[in-house]
């Protein structure tokens, strides 16, 4: 029998060993916590070939370190400091940054409590095979350990301890490369301590550490030119403020503390929300709160205060009697700063003239309105949440100077972001005129009171303006949409047999056909739109020998592969959704579960999740069931095919039968949602010609054509997912996962009724979801069959965006679906595509028992933080496809531009400003702005524009909202996105071009 030692710890050494800290709970109580940590002599300096350390450790840093720095040409390895990881972590993660790193435990620690985005970053960083980092656990190694003195702040401790690991370090590599005897002694590597905090290298110098600078430090690299353009401002106390900071009197007002800006929300004295920019006028934004039916607008640039879109804001209300209404002018911030000087080297004086600009620019706008239209007003008085991150821009060439334009020296330029919601961004760069004409990254660091501009730093270029590849990748940039290549970790939970796996024989002795319904023999089939792979749902109907009818709706069992707490499950929460793009698809999963496995593919074998319903006649539904099961579907049909097949009087078959009796259920299930007060709304789709499936060139532009199958699928799957949240809700009443799309406040439809009443003397009824069906029914013109159509586009503008939730976190009053007239609803039928999906399918599993649900889907808290992200997710993946179908009408538009010498559409007038028209052309599903330079008759109450005639000695012409105008299409550089903008001018009833 072994002998087994036990060694008692010293009483003195407790207060080494013992970690104490306050924590404050959920309920706002401050709790003492007291943790034993038990120290260790044996854990690895991550050094190859470090005699001192346990020989079977794992090394990951060379044994000289990095030998290509000026100061350091002995070797050395890089230990930075916390702040160095917040302000700078586009210069580490660069690829030409290449040095030895050690991460030190209590900086990862720091960086996860003061940034999760930033922590996960350095979390990926650690794993990647491109650079070499090693993380040293110097809070658990017994030499490295420390404890916070009396009256030290947690900072300071954590200051210390850093140097104390640097300094053991330091002469832990002189045990490493011990003298060999007959040989000189050779020079050691050092471990330099990498800080911006001045205080801290001040201490570290004096405890002889190596300790510089992060600027100086990259200045001393070889590829220096490369990496200093990376160099956040934010947190370093060695950057030279521009002409533009330096020295100036403040523009904006300082920022309340935050305690006075917590204190004032909850007394109700002053407004949470996110600031909203206002894409036609860059001097006017809104913040919608809680306090207030219509959102805040802020005029001008002092009372936005440096708020960006998305930031989370507080704002101070003013005096009713200083409240304003929006203007009716395009306002382009590119037109009224176009002299501005990126370093700003002129006098005082200009910043007066820009100011004068801009005033003389809204003064006009906020006069004589009527009092309906005012709304609050005021200003922004403290940031909760900056939304700042990586944007998409061009350098303005008009920003290089002139003496620089060839010159590789520093200047400063403008960064001008793709998006129009963002201001101009100041950048140092070294590589301005290369980057020219290029889509570049960069990100904002700071945003003085004396600058019109924010401060930013350029990450990374994306390649030639126009480019696919550059416009794709800034796409996916731009709507933050994840589209990185699947990890080792991630592939590695996919099934070993891969694209040969099956469907295992039926058997009881199988996990697969464990408590499944074998529905291989129903004549199953998919319904989907052309082209498409990843096949989620399928259907079936068949006559019941009681004279009912059996209807079921199978969806791809995608949670029997993807299993909670991996992390395939972990990537997919975290990307939420597949995003769709015009030439290409951003899976949520790994193409062979998307694809292949769980795509339910004609005559395969595959495994689903099935909702079963028995109905009457009318689609009456008398019983539903839910079961696992095997499905073989027995074709795969696009919406045009289905529809030429369930018309056809020559087809009797059972495939065809069931198609033809889902169509009849289909038509009386949709009679009884539009009967109770559903809204048939609309919005512009249309479907891109790419000339081949290799060149995704695009060669033309249609209006989707919508059949009678489309409805037939949306119908059930409807219904399913209506079937399936009642039953979720029943089963987990504080953690199903649903969705809600709440009733949008009848102010938002103030301005789209005034249009109707006072353009076509229609009245719409927004009391109810039902009142606004019916109202949106009578919306005719008998002139004008496409009217119809753009009223619902614009009502569907009014209305707030469906949300998920989780159960518990909401009243249950709050349940409903709005648009759907539905009083619960979840998603259900697009696991491969939708995340809330996988969670919903794991809870019906649950609640039918064939599986414990597991323990991260009963707390209320992880699951409304899951449905934060996938929100978001959601709605940055509708909004790139958007931008996609944009980007590609734009290049099929350029095309026929080549082709033909002319193209005009008709479009419809959607709204009318002082110096232009918001017009809608439908055949494209393009919106665009005709502008006027001359002067207009502008009539704001009425909606209506009188602008010159062609014809020299005709009266003026009178355009009105709702007008249908004939516009030509040309393709032009946008300033701003650097690829190509549709512009229009009128062509009937008035030539715009002479205006």
């Amino acid at each position: 029998m072994p002998e087994i030692t036990i060694l008692k710890r010293p009483r003195e050494e407790a207060v080494i060993t013992q970690r104490m800290f306050f924590k404050k709970t959920a309920r706002g109580k401050v709790i003492k916590v007291l943790r034993e940590r038990y120290l260790r002599d044996d854990i690895s300096c991550g050094v190859d070939g470090c005699r001192a350390c346990n020989v079977a450790a794992q090394t990951v840093l060379p044994r000289s370190g990095d030998t290509t720095h000026k100061l350091f040409p002995t070797g050395h390895y890089i230990l930075p400091d916390t702040n160095v990881f917040l302000a700078q972590m586009d210069l580490i993660e660069s690829n030409h940054f290449t040095v030895p790193i050690i991460i030190l435990q209590t900086v990862m620690e720091e960086v996860r409590h003061r940034s999760l985005p930033l922590y996960s970053r350095l979390k990926a960083l650690t794993t990647t095979e491109e650079q070499k980092v090693w993380v040293f656990y110097n809070e658990f190694r017994s030499e490295t350990a420390i404890v916070r003195e009396e009256d030290e702040t947690p900072n300071d401790r954590n200051d210390r301890g850093i140097r104390k690991a640097a300094e053991w370090y330091n002469a832990h590599l002189t045990l490493a490369h011990p003298p060999i005897r007959g040989q000189p002694n050779s020079a050691l590597p050092k471990v330099v301590l990498i800080t911006d905090d001045f205080a801290n290298r001040q201490k570290a110098d004096k405890e002889r550490i190596p300790c510089i600078s992060v600027r100086s430090y990259v200045e001393g690299m070889k590829n220096s030119d490369q990496l200093l353009d990376l160099l956040s401002a934010t947190g370093s106390d060695e950057v030279e403020p521009t002409r533009a900071v330096a020295g100036r009197t403040a523009l904006y007002a300082d920022y309340l503390p935050t305690s006075a800006l917590l204190a004032g929300v909850k007394a109700g004295q002053l407004h949470q929300g996110h600031f909203n920019a206002n894409q036609y006028n860059y001097l006017e934004g809104t913040v919608p709160v809680p306090g207030f039916t219509k959102p805040v607008l802020l005029v001008g640039r002092e009372n936005m205060n440096r708020a960006i879109q998305g930031d989370v804001v507080v704002v101070e209300v003013f005096d009713e009697r200083e409240w304003k209404a929006p203007t009716d002018e395009v306002i382009d911030q590119e037109a009224t700063l176009k002299n501005d000087d990126a370093e700003d080297s002129e006098e005082e004086g200009d910043d007066l003239m820009v100011h004068e600009r801009e005033s003389k620019a809204l003064r006009a706008e906020h006069t004589k309105k009527a009092p309906t239209e005012k709304q609050p007003t005021g200003r922004v008085v403290g940031i909760i949440k900056r939304n700042w991150r990586a944007y998409v821009c061009h350098i303005d060439s008009t920003s290089l100077t002139s003496s620089n334009s060839t010159s590789l020296g520093l200047q400063t330029v403008f960064a001008t972001p793709v998006s129009r919601l963002l201001p101009r961004i100041r950048l140092r760069t070294r590589q301005a005129p290369s980057l020219v004409g290029n889509k570049i990254l960069v990100t904002i660091d700071r945003w003085e009171i004396t600058s019109r501009y924010p401060e930013g730093h350029f990450v990374r270029a994306l390649g030639k303006a126009e480019s696919k590849e550059a416009e794709q990748e800034s796409l996916l940039l731009e709507f933050e949409v994840p589209y990185r290549p699947f990890g080792k970790a991630i592939l590695d939970c996919l099934p070993p047999e891969g694209e040969q796996w099956v469907v295992p024989p039926k058997s009881a002795a199988s996990p697969e056909w464990r408590d499944r319904t074998d529905l291989r023999d129903l004549i199953v089939c998919s319904i989907d739109p052309p082209g498409c792979q990843d096949i989620d749902d399928a259907l079936h109907a068949r006559r019941l020998t009681n004279g009912n009818i059996e209807a079921g709706v199978h969806i791809a069992d995608v949670s029997h592969f993807v299993h909670p707490d991996t992390a395939m499950d972990n990537e997919a929460a975290a990307r939420g959704s597949t995003v769709y793009l015009v030439d290409k698809r951003i899976d949520m999963l790994p193409a062979l579960l998307g694809t292949n496995l769980c795509s339910l593919r004609p005559h395969v074998e595959r495994l689903a999740f099935s909702v079963i319903w028995e109905m009457t006649e009318d689609a009456e539904i008398i019983d539903v069931r839910f079961t696992k099961s095997v499905i073989a579907s027995k074709a795969a049909f696009e919406y045009g095919e289905a529809q030429l097949r369930k018309d056809d009087p020559k087809l009797n078959d059972k495939l065809t039968q069931s198609i033809r009796l889902l169509n009849s259920l289909a038509q009386k299930l949709k009679a009884k949602r539009m009967a109770a007060g559903a809204l048939n709304l609309a919005s512009p789709e249309v479907k891109i010609h790419l000339d081949s499936s290799e060149s995704s060139d695009p060669v033309d532009v249609e209006q989707k054509a919508l059949h009678e199958t489309n409805s037939l699928v949306e119908e059930f799957m409807l219904l399913a997912n209506t079937s399936v949240a009642r039953k979720t809700q029943e089963s987990f009443p504080q953690t199903a996962v649903l969705r809600r799309h709440l009733p949008p406040p009848h102010t938002n439809f103030e301005k789209l009724q005034d249009i109707l009443q006072k353009r076509k003397g229609l009245k719409l009824d927004v009391s109810s979801s039902s009142a606004l069906a019916d109202s949106l029914d009578k919306c005719l013109d008998p002139k004008e069959p496409a009217f119809n159509t753009l009223v619902r586009i614009m009502a569907t503008r009014c209305m707030l965006s469906a949300e998920y939730f989780s159960s518990g976190s909401v009243s249950r009053d709050t349940f409903g679906h709005y648009g759907l007239a539905s009083p619960i609803y979840t998603h259900f039928t697009s696991p491969i595509r939708r995340y809330a999906d996988i969670l919903a399918h794991r809870q019906l599993a649950a609640a039918i028992g064939y599986t414990p649900l597991h323990p991260s889907l009963h707390s209320k808290m992880h699951v409304e933080r899951v449905m934060e992200v996938v929100n978001r997710r959601h709605r940055m993946a509708q909004m790139a496809g958007r931008a996609s179908v944009e980007f590609y009408v734009g290049l099929a538009l350029k095309g026929r531009n080549e082709r033909e010498k002319e193209v005009t559409e008709e479009a419809f007038v959607i709204r009318t400003f002082r110096n232009g028209l918001g017009v809608f052309v439908s055949k494209l599903g393009l919106e665009g702005l005709v502008m006027f330079k001359r002067d207009t008759q502008f009539d704001a109450e009425n909606y209506t524009i009188s602008v010159p005639s062609s014809d020299i000695g005709r009266p003026d012409v009178t355009i009105s909202v709702f007008d249908k105008v004939t516009v030509r299409i040309e393709v032009e550089k946008d300033k701003n996105t650097q690829r190509g903008r549709v512009k229009m001018t009128l062509v009937s009833p008035v030539d715009s071009r002479a205006l």
